[in-house]
């Protein structure tokens, strides 16, 4: 199986980019390519990555809590232009009277997009998102918003009546063999996972979620939090790229997955989706080869997915690239995308 420039270019970036990281490339929903590179820190005496290595998603948690909102939407329990007073009795007779779920989906919502950390030390971070004053008027304009995440998060549990963490765990059961990801990792799991980032107050991150705001809520919100393997990220991506390409749904409807994956909000960086970004230009991290139909999701911690209806093509590339600092990933994760693409689908 020949991937001789995508796997070249992560062997070449493994301990200078990243210590860890797993690149899954399916096509038609089958798996052409998977490997694993680096090891779980720098240190002499590390472990290997293997392919069922769980990562700290980052955003890409976004994903999977809008996936479930969607699912609620399917069990009639909310609509997408509902307004959600009725749920967030704190957004009554106010500016965010008028947000919807399609508006907190597609980061039109009017919410900032989020806060330092150090100044959420001792407060209600989940009330801090719900209350704070917004920067633009619902539907008025894309700001990408972790609090409005966290809203989000916060809506479909109470719409659901159901933990967050129960009902990503529930999504995940209903895919092909299951999936590992979740929130909060056992004491017994976190040395199985890469750490990232060393901070001046957690030290060595490893095992709990990098994002702070997400470490203040206990390691469960709607904007990060997730741990999960590329073969977890993947089964989602195909969850909505599947239908698209004539296969059968997994977690949404058919018409659901198409809707997710339609521009909702315009931006000169990068358009929304519900809940997915949606290629600009070919300056986004997908490279230049994918089509302008292309969705996907970056990361923080140097995680990403890209998929393309156009070529029924979806790459996976995950890493810890936070260990080394907050450097920018895009050129790398633009070149194995673009070589993704001319080994697997010319």
């Amino acid at each position: 199986m020949r991937t001789a420039s995508a796997d070249a270019l992560l062997r070449e970036a493994s301990g200078r980019r990243f210590t860890a990281a797993v690149l899954r490339v399916e096509r038609g929903g089958a798996v052409q390519f998977e490997a694993a590179y680096g090891a779980l820190d720098d240190g002499p005496s590390a472990p290997h990555t293997e392919l069922t290595t769980r990562f700290d998603l980052a955003s890409l948690t976004k994903l999977f809590v809008a996936t479930v909102a969607l699912d609620v939407v399917a069990q009639h329990t909310l609509g997408l232009d509902d307004e959600l007073t009725g749920l967030v009795p704190e957004w009554r007779g106010g500016a965010h009277a008028t947000i919807t779920l399609r508006r907190l989906l597609a980061h039109t919502s009017g919410m900032q997009s989020g806060a330092d950390y150090r100044t959420l030390f001792g407060s209600d971070v989940e009330r801090f998102a719900l209350t704070q004053a917004l920067v633009a008027g619902p539907g008025e304009r894309v700001i990408y918003s972790d609090l409005g995440f966290i809203a989000l998060g916060v809506v479909v549990a109470r719409a659901a009546q159901q933990a967050l963490s129960a009902l990503v765990a529930a999504l995940g059961a209903r895919a092909a063999g299951g999936m590992s990801v979740a929130f909060r990792p056992r004491g017994d799991e976190r040395s199985a996972i890469p750490a990232t980032e060393f901070d001046g107050w957690r030290g060595r991150v490893r095992g709990t979620v990098h994002d702070e705001k997400a470490e203040l809520m206990g390691g469960v919100a709607g904007h990060a939090g997730l741990f999960g393997t590329a073969r977890d990220v993947a089964a989602l991506t195909e969850g909505f790229l599947g239908p698209i390409c004539g296969r059968s749904a997994t977690f949404v409807a058919d018409d659901a997955a198409r809707e997710a994956v339609l521009e909702q909000g315009s931006d000169p960086i990068l358009r929304r989706g519900l809940g997915w970004a949606l290629k600009t230009s070919d300056e986004n991290s997908c490279g230049a080869a994918m089509s302008r139909r292309t969705f996907g999701h970056t990361g923080f911690t140097g995680t990403c997915v890209w998929a393309d209806p156009e070529l029924d093509l979806s790459v996976v590339l995950l890493t810890n690239a936070l260990y080394f600092g907050r450097n920018d990933l895009r050129d790398l994760r633009a070149a194995v995308n673009d070589a993704a693409v001319a080994e697997f689908a010319s």
